[in-house]
């Protein structure tokens, strides 16, 4: 049936088409039912269309089949390349890269080359039209009229007609000259020339140069930049690397930063700080507890020599911490010995002696001894005079592990039997030139006589060993004999008892030894004949210098004299000289240190040796008979990191001494010598030095 009949079909009402009614709700449940039934109903289909569906569904899967074949081909492929180049040569894998980036830059360029093409042929158009219209004219644009009341300057020339644009290639790109040489163009900057000419030759040298030269120039300047990179890091400060970062030069630097110099074989590297430095933890537990928060200079050289069982000589300034520098050695050896053995064999002796010229520098010794030996449970007898003997042979018997005396004292207790030196394997012998000026040479000849040799150490390079003597000194009570020596200079008498008794020792230098501290500013006041010191010390205390302060005189008797002075104008003076007795002694040091007193009157006993914290100022009421007495005076302030004044009253009579003085001056970064002092007569050589005459001071007689 067409469409023209089914249109017809439709009834027409008023001459209109009537409109199509929609099916109704069980119409379509009735039409979706039997499609359903339609579809479950089994389809006959012949031979041929089975052979057709299956031969459809073979090439179906075999289609699938080959995409997840390709796929996994892709990714193995993916897999390889990725493999290779991370197994790859960074050399190669940055020079396959860079040719990747140059083919890519020459594809591009091509297409530059194109646009090159299109440029170049507008340019030839526009130059065309040019001059077209020089030549066969054109219509030219109208000039705006100016107005007479338009104030505006008007070129007579229009801006097309601007010749220096020129189309030419040829005129585009100049060439520049290059001249051979020194020549240069007159009326140019030389500075840009040279410039200009520079830029030339190198951009010539890098056109010319191939890919591989450029990639040869690249590994030698990544070469050179990773040598400097490696440079920098070694020449770090030495604080900040590691203990195992640290090189020769570093350690060099180190010790000229702590003024250290060594002498002798085979030296250990110093401390750095207490937590690098592998001692026991309890000898790290005492070092914390006695307050040490970084060790001095003599510390970080001596201790490390003293725990190899090396013999040390070492040369310091007075106040720079030798004390700790012999015990802390000494202190880890002992705790290695069983605490059973060191009671059992105690009638055999201490295990160590320790001389000192003083009785006050014994006891100083003493309290930093028991302050760090107690908690470990080691025992410290000191053996001076002043005490009764007796008391103290009673507590030599009881036993003990450290003997701190006096050089007569002790001669006395040894040639009495109240003490036997048979274990004694540690000497230490504090301020050595000093024992030796006070005439002790004999006596301390006479105590290491006393002790033992079968422990002595073999004059040999085994002594210089470090493997051999840090071996020895952990093998218990098979240790070598260790002697140890402090100075602060180096007379010939001490040199010679350093060759009878030390065995390859190791030299430790601290800064200028025997030389006036850095921090002591040092000052002099020439008396007239007649002016008196007594005015002038009251002068000088009058500016309130801050308390404690120590006073010199040469004599006894001036002493007393002095300090009774300065009670009656109300000073708090406390006296401390030979005459007096070891209480009496011990009471002035204690009042002085305690705060009770302000003033000490001493002789030259307090010069060496006693260390009382915080001396604001020294003054020398009577110059010391030499300088190297002066020189210890001035000692006993700036100690431990901290500033002092020394002020001196000079007379006619110490003029013996003015040509060291005026050296020691020199000599300090802090203080000025006087004018006084620089120009006297005294002072411009030494003393005992003979003078001859210039011809033209001499007098001739007729």
């Amino acid at each position: 049936m067409t469409k023209r009949k089914k249109d017809e079909d439709i009834p027409l009402l008023g001459g209109q088409r009537s409109l199509v009614q929609p099916l109704s709700l069980e119409e379509l449940l009735a039409k979706k039912k039997a499609e359903e039934e339609a579809e479950a109903k089994p389809k006959f289909l012949s031979k041929a269309e089975r052979e057709a569906e299956a031969l459809k569904r073979r090439e179906q899967q075999t289609e699938e089949r080959k995409k997840v074949t390709e796929e996994e081909r892709k990714k193995r492929r993916m897999f390889q390349d990725m493999g290779r180049k991370m197994m790859e040569d960074p050399q190669e894998r940055e020079r396959r890269e860079r040719r990747e980036r140059m083919d890519r830059d020459n594809n591009g360029n091509e297409n530059d080359d194109g646009r090159q093409k299109l440029r170049e042929e507008k340019d030839k158009s526009k130059e065309l039209h040019a001059i077209k219209e020089r030549y066969l004219g054109g219509t030219k644009k109208r000039r705006r009229t100016r107005h007479l009341n338009d104030r505006k300057f008007v070129f007579e020339w229009d801006a097309s007609e601007d010749t220096s644009v020129d189309y030419n290639p040829i005129y585009k790109e100049k060439h520049s000259v290059q001249l051979y040489g020194r020549g240069f163009i007159a009326g140019i900057d030389l500075k840009q020339q040279k410039r200009d000419q520079s830029n030339f030759y190198c951009d010539m040298m890098e056109n010319r140069r191939t890919l591989e030269e450029k990639e040869q120039e690249e590994v030698r300047l990544k070469k050179m930049r990773k040598k400097e990179a490696k440079q920098r890091w070694d020449d770090r400060h030495w604080g900040q690397k590691k203990l195992e970062e640290m090189t020769d030069r570093d350690w060099r630097i180190f010790r000229e930063d702590y003024s250290i110099t060594t002498k002798g074989g085979k030296i250990p590297n110093p401390i750095r700080n207490w937590k690098e430095y592998s001692m026991p933890d309890h000898i790290n537990e005492v070092i914390d507890a006695c307050g040490y928060k970084d060790p001095t200079p003599i510390q970080r050289q001596a201790i490390p020599i003293g725990l190899q069982n090396r013999d040390i000589i070492g040369v310091a300034e007075t106040g720079s911490g030798k004390t700790a520098a012999f015990l802390i050695p000494l202190l880890v050896w002992i705790t290695t010995l069983p605490k059973i053995d060191r009671i059992e064999d105690s009638d055999q002796g201490p295990y160590a002696v320790i001389l000192a010229p003083t009785r006050e520098l014994a006891q100083q010794i003493e309290e930093e001894t028991i302050k760090f030996g107690k908690p470990l449970g080691i025992r410290t007898v000191a053996v001076i005079g002043g005490i009764s003997r007796e008391d103290q042979g009673f507590r030599l018997r009881m036993g003990c592990e450290i003997v701190i005396a006096t050089p007569g004292r002790l001669i006395d207790v040894l040639e009495n039997r109240y003490l036997v030196l048979g274990r004694c394997t540690y000497v230490v012998l504090d301020e050595a030139d000093r024992m030796i000026d006070m005439g002790f040479e004999p006596d301390v000849q006479k105590i290491l006589e006393y002790i033992p040799v079968t422990n002595q150490k073999p004059d040999t390079d085994e002594a210089e060993d470090p493997e051999k003597m840090l071996k020895n000194f952990e093998s218990g009570k098979h240790k070598y004999r260790q002697t140890v020596m402090f100075t602060a200079t180096m007379p010939p008498a001490v040199e010679r008892l350093a060759r009878s008794y030390l065995r390859r020792p190791a030299v430790v230098y601290i800064g200028s030894a025997g030389k006036p501290h850095e921090r002591v500013e040092q000052k002099v006041m020439l008396m007239g004949e007649g002016e008196k010191r007594w005015k002038k010390l009251l002068e000088v205390l009058a500016r309130g210098f801050e308390p404690p302060i120590i006073i010199f005189v040469n004599q006894k008797k001036g002493v007393d004299v002095l300090a009774k002075s300065l009670e009656k104008m109300g000073y708090n003076a406390c006296t401390l000289h030979g005459g007096k007795g070891q209480e009496q002694r011990e009471f002035a040091l204690s009042n002085l240190k305690a705060g009770a007193k302000d003033i000490l009157v001493a002789t030259d006993v307090a010069g060496r040796g006693i260390d009382i914290h915080d001396v604001s100022m020294v003054l020398n009421y009577d110059m010391a008979k030499n300088i190297e007495d002066y020189i210890h005076r001035i000692g006993r302030t700036g100690r431990a990191g901290k500033s002092g004044m020394a002020l001196t009253f000079l007379t006619k009579e110490d003029c013996a001494v003015f040509y060291d003085l005026k050296q020691a001056f020199m000599e300090s970064p802090v203080s000025t010598c006087p004018p006084e002092l620089t120009n006297h007569p005294d002072a411009q050589h030494k003393p005992g030095t003979i003078l001859t005459k210039k011809r033209r001071e001499e007098t001739i007689f007729a």
